[in-house]
């Protein structure tokens, strides 16, 4: 029997909507011999239908929908696997998983936290006369993030409207070569590295987006050796530190900087664009690892 994957989305899949992996990820879990559906998380009632497996792909409102996706996601699974797990995806919802990846040893922006406007206040006066970056510890697309002067009016307002939301803050200073749009993301398939993307540089020095709205321009580039091994070194912290089966996919941030060396950025292992629109193999690719995963699962 035809084994049936639902891809888990944000709003109804169309083609040539914001998403752009499900356009080309659902063809080929097709031509892989899938059964496979777009599934809007929120519109989704646990148990129902006739899944397999569920593939969180973008489900890209969490950030203003968190306790409604938790609880989502943790029903779901007790009907029917989800990939990546519940668990990784407790563990990587918050960027505070960061600090666990420190502590394994993986190299990292130096980063101040805050929960309170007085740690606040003492974070940008480490940093004062720079520039830094602000970021609550859950978010995406940028959300309630700036690049801005630590002694400005605007770090502090940014600051405080993180706070009255009820989120832990990121200081973080800048790194000159993220902000020219040296990021590169490595991108993981089943713990194998499938390819590298330049998005190019997101924040605008002084608050607000490159552009005046987020926007990536995803380009294929090759890691270099070092980057690669460092991407891999992650990869070995992520299943240490998380305690979670190893993810189906992931995506690792980084960028090499002259002054900390190769630093992680983020791990992106629930919600991450794999731009597989730009690498259409790599579709392939993860199409042939669903299928491998749906089939652990029923000989298990």
């Amino acid at each position: 029997m035809t084994a049936h994957v639902g891809v888990v989305v944000t709003d109804e899949y169309l083609p040539g909507a914001e998403d752009p992996d499900t356009p080309v990820l659902l063809p080929a879990m097709r031509a892989a011999g899938l059964k496979a559906t777009p599934v809007v998380w929120h519109a989704h009632t646990p148990g129902d239908g006739d899944y397999d497996l569920l593939v969180l792909r973008s489900p890209w409102d969490y950030p203003w929908r968190e306790a409604e996706f938790r609880a989502w996601l943790t029903e779901a699974h007790r009907h029917v696997p989800v990939l990546n797990t519940p668990a990784l995806v407790d563990w990587n919802l918050d960027k505070v998983y960061l600090r666990d990846l420190e502590a394994h040893g993986v190299n990292t922006v130096p980063t101040r936290w805050a929960t309170t406007e007085e740690q606040l206040r003492a974070a940008l006066d480490a940093h004062r006369g720079n520039w830094v970056v602000l970021k609550p510890t859950v978010s995406a697309g940028a959300l309630h993030t700036g690049l801005l002067r630590a002694s400005s009016e605007e770090a502090l307002d940014l600051g405080r409207r993180i706070l009255a939301e009820d989120r832990m803050i990121m200081v973080q200073p800048e790194v000159p070569e993220l902000s020219a749009g040296a990021e590169k993301a490595l991108y993981f398939i089943d713990g194998r590295h499938t390819h590298t993307i330049s998005k190019g540089a997101i924040l605008a020095r002084g608050g607000g987006l490159a552009g005046g709205e987020y926007s990536e321009d995803p380009q294929p580039v090759t890691a270099t050796a070092a980057e690669a091994d460092f991407a891999e070194s992650v990869m070995a912290a992520i299943d240490a530190a998380s305690g979670a089966e190893p993810p189906l996919y992931a995506r690792i941030d980084l960028v090499t900087s002259a002054e900390w060396g190769i630093v992680l950025l983020e791990a992106e292992l629930f919600e991450p664009a794999l731009n597989l629109h730009r690498v259409p193999e790599a579709a392939t690719a993860l199409a042939a690892a669903i299928v491998q995963r749906v089939g652990a699962r029923a000989g298990g």
